[in-house]
Order: C-alpha cells, then sequence, then structure tokens
C-alpha cells in the first residue's frame, strides 16, 4: 500500500486581516480555507499564521525574523498594507517595501512563486467605523486602490498569484465584527470563496 503523502505546509503572512482581528479562531480567512480545502479532499496542515493587528510592512519584516521560520512551505499568503495606508506612508516606501516581503515569502516557499498567493487590501473606508469617525472615505478608497495597484503589479511580475477582496469588502459593507471596522467571518468565508480557487491552482 502506498504510503500517505506528507500534509502541506502553509505559512499565512500578514495583519489583523490575517490574525482575525476580532473574530473567532476558526473564522479566520486561512483557517477557514483550510477547512475548504481539506473538504476538497487537500491533506493540508493547520496554517502557521504570522501576523499581528496593527503592523506595517516592515513590522511584518520583523515579525517573520522573530519568527523563526522553516522553509519551504507548500503555500504561503501575504496580506499587507492597510497600516502602511493608514498611517499615511507613502506608495514609493510601500513598493519597496512589500517587494522585498514578496521576495521573502517567494524563497519561503522554496522558491516556487507560483505558490504564493497575494490578497488585496479590504476597503475599510466603508465600514462602520469610518463612517461614524467622519473619516474620508473617498480618499481611503483611492489610496487603497493605488496600494493594490502597486501589490498586484509587483505580485504577477514575480510570478506570484493575486486575488482581489477588495470589491468583495466594498459589495458588503455590512460585514463586520462588532468593532464595526473588521471583516466578519461570514465576510471572511465570501473572500475564501474567491481565494480558494486561486490556492487550489497553486498547490497542482
Amino acid at each position: 500500500m502506498k504510503p500517505a503523502a506528507p500534509a502541506l505546509r502553509y505559512l499565512a503572512l500578514g495583519d489583523s486581516y490575517t490574525i482575525g482581528e476580532a473574530v473567532a479562531a476558526s473564522g479566520r480567512w486561512p483557517a477557514e480555507l483550510v477547512q475548504r480545502l481539506r473538504s476538497a479532499g487537500v491533506a493540508i496542515d493547520d496554517p502557521l499564521i504570522v501576523a499581528t493587528t496593527g503592523w506595517t510592512t516592515d513590522e511584518l519584516a520583523q515579525g517573520m525574523e522573530a519568527a523563526a521560520l522553516a522553509p519551504a512551505y507548500d503555500l504561503v499568503t501575504l496580506q499587507i498594507g492597510v497600516n502602511n495606508q493608514y498611517r499615511g506612508r507613502t506608495t514609493a516606501e510601500y513598493r519597496e517595501q512589500f517587494t522585498a516581503l514578496l521576495d521573502r515569502a517567494i524563497v519561503l516557499a522554496g522558491g516556487h512563486a507560483v505558490h504564493v498567493v497575494v490578497v488585496s487590501i479590504p476597503d475599510w473606508g466603508v465600514t462602520r467605523f469610518a463612517r461614524e469617525q467622519g473619516r474620508d472615505r473617498a480618499r481611503i478608497a483611492a489610496e487603497l486602490d493605488a496600494y493594490n495597484a502597486i501589490a498586484r503589479d509587483v505580485s504577477l511580475r514575480a510570478g506570484a498569484a493575486f486575488v482581489d477582496v477588495t470589491d468583495i469588502s466594498r459589495a458588503h459593507p455590512g460585514l463586520v465584527a462588532d468593532d464595526g471596522l473588521h471583516p466578519s467571518a461570514a465576510q471572511y468565508a465570501l473572500w475564501v470563496r474567491a481565494i480558494e480557487p486561486v490556492v487550489r491552482a497553486a498547490l497542482r
């Protein structure tokens, strides 16, 4: 009898969206993604999540150093940048630091860019939090569009996949957690419906 193949190793890099701020651990989108993959017959470990609420690109880089990661991972997802935008960082800095993070993600994926999936930044400007705080929602949208355009460009040039969940966040502004800012588990489930087929293709 042929022995079963070892379970795939999955590393999820990011910030509050990846760690699932204000939702249960099972409602985090990397956890939901793993459950859907397992339901489809994919043997995959629980995600190793390196993410903290509030992290910018440079803080994620520091967190990766502290995590003492052990490649190679069969799947690496990367979603980062909302806090750069929130703190008013420049797009030039974002491009430089995001590119460095993506390069590291590819190394962690054993040098296989096709095993890296980048997920876009959702639009927090549509949330109840932004509305109640009187934030300039049009400016937030425009800045996040610029960040996401950079992430898409850098990712596709490197050979990694890119998944847009920004439109989902804009289409479902009411699907937020109790804090009124972060997505609810229901919104994350919608993200996973967009992410899963891209991940399945990356794992082939």
